[in-house]
């Protein structure tokens, strides 16, 4: 199946823009991606949105993207950018990130 690696895992890359700094946008994100057994980062951007990379089985990676078009309490999402494609395999736990964080 396309993009997913050979361990069945795949990547996540959104990009969530509305009102979602100063919320706990990240901490939420974190949170929710440990319960679901993902790796990876989040990160505020300096344009307002937050940015997550998260790799997993696709079927967390379904209910990270429903929450993120939700966000936690506080959070307005305008809309979300998504790309999946395979999994690097180079995260070994979910963080939270930076803003100066200039990605992978």
């Amino acid at each position: 199946m396309a993009g997913i690696g050979g361990d069945g895992r795949e990547q996540l890359r959104a990009t969530v823009h509305g009102l979602v700094q100063g919320v706990g946008f990240r901490w939420h994100v974190v949170r929710l991606s440990a319960r679901l057994g993902l790796v990876g980062w989040v990160a505020n951007r300096p344009d307002g949105s937050v940015e997550i990379v998260a790799e997993g089985p696709r079927q967390s990676l379904d209910l990270l993207e429903a929450d993120l078009r939700r966000g936690p309490p506080g959070a307005m999402v305008d809309r979300v950018e998504v790309q999946r494609g395979p999994a690097s395999g180079s995260f070994p736990a979910f963080a939270a990130r930076s803003g100066s964080h200039p990605g992978d």
